[in-house]
């Protein structure tokens, strides 16, 4: 029954007229959001340079925090809820989403970034991206059902461009807004305008990060469950993670009342723990994620910045959590390389799509992500294999939490409890 659902919401979507309607519209979000990605990154290469290069920024953080509190508070209260806002709006479409989430989250991140604080990208290429494309609301007429559509092209756009990835891009945008759900209606739209965002922002004189895994050993039952218990361990770090951030989330908003005020507090800390830590977990920390698939990493490592960046995050700063999640993951994938007998690359890049898997519910994105991103030295079934088996894995392992507190269940990942059913993760997660 399900497959043949499928099967006809993916006939309906090659009919010409649905063809160019929606080739016409994935070519403008495409090319829009893949432009604001592009000039994001660009200000993102600005802000890491300018960090790196005047430490002494990093004890303007509190204040960089007051003026992104106060924009929001002046201009920003119906967006504020970020990448949770388009979830919902995916679910259950009701007014457009401001266009000022743009430039509010653009501007909000390069401060977060360009003072020190640990945040990552994600967050705003998906804001911009859903915002922008929402605009069209304004000049097409759209029923709700293909709002959501449009809301999970724009998703898709700025997520590929941002990194590369337009097939992945494509499947989270259909796969994060449901627990255990692909929203096969927007299939094609959504694959359109990825990839147009992808080739646009490549026209553009920025740089994506790949990553080379190097060597991968041959399928073997033994070396299956190495992978399998890794994924067990990235699967629990997703966990804390969301369920730390989430916990303390709520405990800025309980103890200090003034949302002026949290950044301040909270910018406070992050510089004591970056004094404390080191500069290294400042903003993406895309070096340490490269050198954690050549180069053993300590376990405090990804401890470190889970710590950095649930607090920067917590606290109301912009940005996101994927990248910060491909740090941790890469570099606990390197540190159990003292334990796990596979190669130390191998171990990174699962660790780099398994602790995602885990925070965002989307296991096939991840995957795909992987063989999107990594270059490795010997390629065959080994690797698709490995990345499945530690996104899947690390998917379960994570339980019901994850970093977009608005997912909804739609059917629970044990299979044996119904009352998880139709309920958000930020229900389960207080």
């Amino acid at each position: 029954m399900l497959f043949d659902t499928s099967l006809r919401r993916l006939t309906t979507q090659l009919r010409f007229r649905f063809l160019l309607r929606w080739g016409i519209i994935g070519i403008v979000v495409g090319s829009l959001s893949g432009s604001a990605s592009a000039v994001f990154l660009l200000l993102l290469k600005w802000a890491k340079t300018t960090r790196e290069s005047n430490h002494w920024l990093l004890f303007l953080l509190p204040l960089g925090g007051f003026l992104v509190a106060l924009s929001y508070s002046l201009w920003g209260k119906s967006v504020n809820k970020g990448n949770n806002l388009i979830v919902e709006q995916v679910q259950k479409p009701s007014a457009v989403i401001s266009l000022l989430m743009a430039p509010l989250v653009l501007i909000g991140t390069i401060i977060t970034h360009v003072f020190g604080g640990s945040a990552g990208r994600e967050g705003t290429a998906i804001q911009m991206g859903s915002s922008i494309a929402d605009q069209l609301n304004f000049v097409v007429k759209f029923s709700d059902e293909e709002r959501k559509i449009l809301l999970m092209c724009g998703m898709a756009a700025g997520f590929s461009s941002l990194f590369g990835t337009p097939l992945a891009g494509a499947v989270f945008a259909l796969e994060v807004v449901f627990v255990g759900k692909l929203l096969y209606e927007g299939l094609i739209p959504v694959l359109l305008s990825a990839y147009i965002a992808y080739f646009v922002c490549d026209f553009w004189p920025v740089e994506h990060t790949h990553y080379t895994i190097g060597f991968i050993p041959e399928l073997s039952f033994i070396n299956l469950c190495w992978i399998a218990l890794a994924a067990i361990v990235f699967g629990v770090t997703s966990r804390v993670f969301s369920s730390v951030l989430f916990w303390l989330s709520m405990q800025f908003k309980k103890y200090i009342s003034s949302f002026l005020l949290r950044p301040v507090i909270g910018g406070v800390l992050v510089v004591l723990l970056i004094f404390l830590f080191g500069f290294k977990y400042s903003g993406l920390g895309l070096d340490t994620i490269v050198a954690s698939f050549s180069i053993e990493q300590g376990f405090e490592v990804f401890a470190a910045k889970i710590a950095v960046t649930v607090l920067t995050l917590s606290a109301g700063f912009k940005g996101g959590e994927v990248t910060p999640l491909f740090f941790i993951g890469a570099t606990l994938g390197s540190a159990l390389s003292f334990v796990i007998p596979l190669p130390i690359g191998l171990l990174a890049g699962v660790g780099f799509v398994a602790v995602f898997s885990g925070a965002t519910n989307s296991p096939v994105a991840c995957t795909l992500m992987g063989l999107e991103l990594f270059t490795p030295g010997s390629f065959g079934f080994s690797l698709p294999l490995y990345l499945v088996l530690g996104c899947f894995v690390s998917y379960y392992s994570s339980g019901h939490t994850g970093i977009y507190s608005s997912q909804i269940i739609t059917r629970s990942k044990y299979g044996f409890s119904g009352k998880r059913k139709g309920k958000r993760l930020s229900e389960l997660m207080k």
